[in-house]
């Protein structure tokens, strides 16, 4: 700056108003540069910023799905094998087959075994409500997670019914006619009746429903997780 003074102050000793004015021009104009160039700096800084946090919340996504889906692949088997115990258990009611009445025992001891998400963490709403959804820029992955909560939503309501219906119906239908502790039908004629094959093929249903609704979570996790790998891959 007090190279420039001294360039000024010599212009107008010598009378060179010309000069002088052009040069006042150019050293505004150097300065306006300058402050451009800061507030571009400023500007790239604050845009690294925000894509290192956005990149931030893709991997605590993915990372947050991923678990998700370990436990729902847990369900999906946990749910199928009693699913095939209890079709079992209805073959034997149907074709009223009293020499497996110790198999079906067990089987329907099994009844009260649910499979259970039960997961009340919300990602979609609470990126919504912290305000963190502004910064994914990627539309697909935000669609996606909403997506996905309403199938966990779905999940939770199809748990409760299963948990309502084997407190409801179940446990009173067992209580009077099976021992807990050895799995033995004390009133065979009461099980082996087609009031009671409809309770299992009722049950059977509703697995039915959450095997289906499992599976398509699973679908939106493995979507949402191909786009979160394109912007990770992409950075």
């Amino acid at each position: 700056m007090t190279l420039f003074r001294k360039i000024r102050k010599d212009l107008l000793i010598k009378g060179r108003l010309k000069k002088y004015v052009m040069y006042a021009i150019g050293e505004i104009l150097l300065v306006m540069i300058g402050i451009s160039l800061a507030f571009q700096v400023d500007n790239w800084n604050e845009e690294r910023i925000k894509e290192k946090a956005e990149l931030g919340h893709y991997k605590n996504i993915q990372d947050q799905i991923n678990t998700d889906k370990s436990l729902i692949l847990g369900l999906i088997q946990f749910n199928n094998a009693y699913t095939e115990q209890f079709k079992y258990a209805s073959k034997i009611i149907h074709a009223n087959d009293r020499s497996q009445i110790d198999t079906l025992g067990l089987i329907v001891r099994n009844l009260t075994q649910y499979s259970d998400f039960d997961r009340q963490g919300n990602i979609y709403e609470t990126m919504i409500n912290s305000g963190e959804v502004k910064l994914l820029k990627n539309d697909a992955i935000v669609n996606g997670l909403r997506i996905l909560e309403e199938k966990y939503l779905y999940i939770n309501r199809m748990e409760n019914i299963h948990y309502d219906a084997m407190i409801a119906y179940v446990v009173p239908a067992l209580n009077p006619n099976l021992k807990f502790a050895t799995a033995e039908i004390m009133k065979p004629d009461v099980l082996y009746t087609f009031e009671f094959q409809n309770l299992i093929i009722s049950l059977l249903q509703i697995m039915s429903e959450k095997d289906k609704v499992y599976n398509e979570a699973l679908h939106e996790i493995d979507i949402i997780n191909k786009l979160v790998d394109t912007e990770l891959f992409n950075q």
